[in-house]
């Protein structure tokens, strides 16, 4: 069967683990809470950063309840001041998994 899709991605993959089973190696069913909730969490914070909105404890509530889910309170506070004394773009570079380097010229 097919999975259903929901609009918000941490919604979708809360909803529906296998429909992006290429994102990850574990099936967002077998997280615990505390990794679903650092899930959320972090895909709140990319989307408030990819719209160019400020990364704050209540704009990712805002947007963890919209997607119909919910996370301990001390989560966004705790994402929002690794934010801000790390900085976004080094978090993100630090996430990609840089992969190997490109073969040499010759």
């Amino acid at each position: 069967s097919r999975p259903e899709r929901v609009s918000t991605p941490s919604r979708q993959i809360l909803s529906s683990p296998r429909s992006i089973g290429t994102m990850a190696s574990v099936p967002a069913s077998d997280l615990s809470k505390e990794q679903k909730d650092e899930l959320l969490c972090t895909y709140a914070a990319l989307i408030l950063h990819d719209d160019g909105a400020d990364i704050t404890p209540e704009a990712m509530n805002s947007l963890i309840k919209a997607s119909g889910c919910s996370v301990e309170a001390y989560w966004p506070t705790i994402m929002t001041k690794m934010i801000k004394n790390l900085g976004m773009e080094a978090l993100i570079k630090m996430g990609s998994g840089g992969g190997g380097g490109g073969g040499s010229g010759g």
